[in-house]
């Protein structure tokens, strides 16, 4: 029997989240009033870091397995603020507390520097809809 490969794995979900927040940071620093857009891209930003911070024990899984654990513990590490400012999002956002929501996504702008999207992407506008999804839940 072969191998099942898992097309849709944490690594490439956590690779789409990122060039994605990176797409949602750059749009709302375009913008120059607080409007519906504004608030989706928001909450887009906040509930992706938070599928981030979910998906990072599904990555290193399988380094612990075989016993890579300084690896895996690099990779949480590397990934972990993600968890605590999506949190500190989802706060300012209730409370409409647009300065710290501009400082945290700076500070998101900061950590996610590295990734390059290229100007003729496929992603879309994923964060339409996303303040009322994430009011929902």
């Amino acid at each position: 029997m072969s191998r099942v490969i898992n097309p849709d794995s944490a690594g490439k979900q956590r690779t789409k989240l990122s060039k994605t927040i990176v797409l949602a940071l750059r749009q709302l620093a375009r913008q120059s009033e607080t409007g519906a857009e504004t608030r989706d891209l928001a909450a887009f930003i906040a509930v992706a870091l938070e599928a981030i911070f979910q998906g990072i024990d599904a990555s290193v899984a399988a380094w612990e397995k075989r016993g890579y654990w300084v690896k895996a513990d690099k990779f949480r590490m590397e990934w972990a603020w993600t968890g605590p400012v999506a949190e500190k999002m989802r706060a300012a956002i209730a409370a409409d507390d647009w300065a710290s929501l501009a400082m945290l996504s700076a500070q998101v702008g900061q950590k996610l520097s590295k990734i390059q999207v290229a100007d003729n992407h496929r992603l879309g506008k994923p964060w339409a809809g996303a303040y009322e999804r994430m009011k929902g839940t």
